[in-house]
């Protein structure tokens, strides 16, 4: 029950998520137009890389080590500390780095300063301890509470384009705020531990070896957008980024799984329980794909409808760019599910690292060429191109331990829905009008024949839930 509970808390979480851009990104979109968007894309974008040398891996890092301690609160408050200092020491070694690239910058200074805020948020960031602990909820609250104040700021106080660095300051201090508001929480699971017990540095290595694969990750997630906007355009880099959130938003109710099941699956490890392992992971697979195959075909199919109303009319060209996109969501799934809840909590980091910096190196590569025939939509083909490659590589490795058999159980009949409920979707958008009310009836009308066909082709998790949900409820 801990991980159905933890996993409705993280995903009650991701749909809010998920609701949040749906708010805010059309009304953004108009008020800024597609030349400042793609500024906040760009200088977003750049900031991020920084952020990624404060943070250093050490999120997904001090998950595990907290997961592996948890039982022991004296190991645990000094594994705590001495990864948070070395959290700070980066964190400020970034900062004098971040100071030196604003000295050079002679375009969009104002708006580097304002994005600063999401590397001090990389310090104050503690979530990790209690998702280690499978603490969700005291992170999905405080979440939901910090959004909800940054959803009203933004609808009360940006009103044109003059107002970007007021948006950017909404969204990064929020991060920083939301990060800072978990540290109370801390002092019911931790001790304070003397200075002279802590050894900070031992944890450089570990950290360092996750670090490469998230240097890697953000490589194709944000030198994308880099470089559309420097080799085509600040509009371009806007189209692929508001493609880039709808997938992403799709893919958040997928990763709320992993999230869920990586302290799990490390407290597994830890114990040798290898066989609970591979059961949890073939189940995940299951439930992922039956989530990921439906949201790719779905989005392809409502693109063109979608985009009209939800971007405005000055984002036209984001369609075909997501409708290239959507294909990624099923090697991405794939991957993610590998990396985060078999290789990375099974100690098998050199090669989730190596598939994914073999797979941003093709994305360099083959994004350059993309970039100047086909703008952002070539972005989007070397994007899926170098998912698939990712996954694949995974399998390889993964499948030597991991059945096949159990975790594509029923894929057959998945791909199968998925393309009748294309069909059915494709046909209503040609027939209905094109506005809000008649996507989202689409939309429904899609998951009711989705889930439909699934109980018809008997589905045998779907038929496990809905027995469990029988039995539940019965008198």
């Amino acid at each position: 029950m801990g991980v159905v509970k933890n996993y409705l808390y993280n995903l009650t979480y991701q749909i809010f998520i998920l609701i949040v851009p749906l708010a805010t990104i059309p009304y953004i979109s108009r008020v800024l137009g597609p030349k400042y968007v793609g500024i906040n894309t760009l200088t977003y974008s750049v900031v991020q890389y920084f952020a990624l040398f404060a943070a250093l891996g050490l999120a997904m890092y001090g998950q595990r080590e907290i997961a592996y301690r948890r039982s022991d609160k004296e190991e645990m408050s000094r594994a705590f500390w001495e990864i948070e200092l070395l959290s700070i020491l980066t964190t400020a070694v970034t900062l004098v780095a971040y100071g030196i690239f604003l000295s050079f910058s002679k375009q969009y200074t104002m708006y580097y300063l304002c994005q600063s805020f999401f590397i001090l948020a990389c310090a104050a960031d503690v979530s990790w301890f209690f998702i280690g602990l499978e603490l969700f909820k005291i992170t999905v609250l405080r979440n939901f509470v910090v959004k909800i104040a940054s959803i009203i700021c933004i609808f009360t106080l940006v009103k044109n384009e003059s107002d970007l660095y007021i948006y950017i300051l909404i969204v990064s201090l929020a991060q920083l705020i939301g990060n800072l508001s978990l540290w109370p929480y801390l002092t019911k699971y931790i001790q304070l531990v003397k200075i002279r017990d802590l050894h900070i540095f031992q944890h450089f290595s570990p950290t360092f070896a996750l670090f490469i694969p998230q240097v890697a990750i953000n490589v194709y997630v944000y030198l994308n957008k880099i470089m559309l906007a420097k080799i085509s355009s600040v509009e371009s880099a806007a189209f692929f980024d508001d493609s880039d959130k709808i997938v992403r938003i799709a893919l958040t109710v997928i990763s709320a799984l992993s999230t869920v099941m990586f302290p799990r699956i490390a407290d597994a490890f830890s114990k040798g329980k290898y066989d609970e392992i591979s059961s949890y992971v073939e189940k995940s697979f299951q439930i992922s794909l039956a989530l990921a195959f439906p949201m790719m075909a779905g989005l392809i199919a409502i693109a063109p409808v979608f985009v009209p109303w939800f971007f405005g009319n000055e984002f036209l060209a984001v369609s075909p760019v997501m409708m290239v996109e959507a294909i990624a969501i099923i090697p991405i799934t794939c991957s993610q599910l590998m990396g985060m809840q078999y290789l990375v909590p099974t100690k098998l980091t050199k090669i989730y690292t190596k598939a994914i910096v073999i797979g941003a190196i093709i994305n360099f590569v083959i994004n350059i060429p993309l970039i100047f025939l086909w703008n952002a939509v070539g972005t989007a083909v070397a994007t899926v191109f170098s998912e698939f490659f990712i996954a694949i590589f995974e399998f390889y490795y993964v499948f030597k331990k991991i059945k096949p058999s159990r975790a594509f159980e029923g894929i057959l009949k998945l791909i199968v829905a998925s393309l009748i409920m294309f069909v059915i979707v494709k046909v209503l958008t040609m027939l209905l009008p094109t506005n809000i009310i008649t996507t989202f009836m689409e939309v429904l009308i899609g998951m009711v024949c989705y889930i439909a066909m699934l109980y018809f082709f008997k589905f045998q998790m779907l038929n496990s839930i809905v027995t469990s949900v029988v039995r539940k409820f019965r008198p």
